[in-house]
């Protein structure tokens, strides 16, 4: 496997993971590629949903990343969602070499990183003629709502401000539309930090709009329980499931397997 890191505008940075050929198979593959968003409220970034969720995805045969963004008083002015629509076009400008199949990128983010994810399929960046948009979306209890059921601290850092009225410019499932890409989403019940109104209320808007959906939730299980191992601290062997099903999905949605 190759590593590459590359600087983001802002100070962010992306990490690749390119699965590589060898001796006994010579023939590089052109794949897709899966840039993994942690979450961590845009205060920090969430090591647990950051490069454990990469290797899941590489040995199911995906190249992936891994997004370092903007956080704190930095989060503003939209400086996260252009780190992240750089790094989608970086990908595609690099995809000749790393053998990564330009229309076949997928953006994979959790808690504050599944609001990142989202909004780089649906929010526009003020200035930005010509944002680079992910092909498919998989969310893991993502801050969706900047309404009743918000995660008040995201949008705060967003905003730079505790006034809603603002913060509502971050919100995204009154922003849906027809063309956006296919979603997996998955919640747990028990989420007391981020409900699961949030993706009930994107699913909701996704249904509406005709966009493809897949949701899946869990009943057990507090917020940020990444892929539910042991290395995670969150095991369950239930909730694991949902890589699967979500590898499984990425595959019908591209129409592409390793076999």
């Amino acid at each position: 496997m190759q590593l590459k890191q590359l600087e983001l505008v802002g100070g962010g940075a992306l990490t690749v993971y390119l699965r590589d050929s060898c001796e006994r198979m010579p023939r590089a593959i052109d794949r897709p590629l899966v840039l993994v968003v942690p979450g961590g409220g845009y205060t920090h970034v969430s090591a647990r949903e950051g490069d454990p969720v990469a290797l899941q995805f590489a040995a199911a045969g995906y190249h992936t990343a891994v997004l370092d963004y903007a956080i704190c008083e930095k989060a503003r002015d939209y400086l996260p969602l252009r780190q992240l629509a750089q790094a989608i076009g970086l990908v595609r400008e690099h995809a000749a070499a790393w053998h990564v199949l330009p229309e076949k990128i997928a953006v994979c983010g959790f808690s504050a990183g599944g609001h990142l994810a989202l909004s780089s399929a649906v929010l526009e960046i003020p200035g930005e003629a010509d944002q680079p948009r992910p092909d498919a979306v998989i969310l893991g209890y993502p801050v969706v709502t900047a309404g009743e059921y918000a995660h008040r601290g995201s949008f705060a850092q967003l905003a730079g401000t505790a006034d809603r009225a603002a913060q509502q410019a971050f919100g995204l499932e009154d922003k849906i539309m027809p063309e956006t890409p296919p979603v997996f989403v998955w919640h747990t019940m028990e989420d007391e930090t981020v409900p699961v109104e949030n993706t009930l209320l994107l699913v909701s808007a996704l249904h509406a709009a005709g966009v493809p959906c897949e949701a899946h939730l869990f009943e057990k299980g507090v917020h940020g329980t990444s892929i539910s191992t042991v290395e995670v601290d969150r095991p369950s062997r239930h909730r694991h499931h949902w890589v699967e099903l979500a590898v499984e999905w990425l595959g019908d949605t591209f129409g592409w397997s390793v076999g």
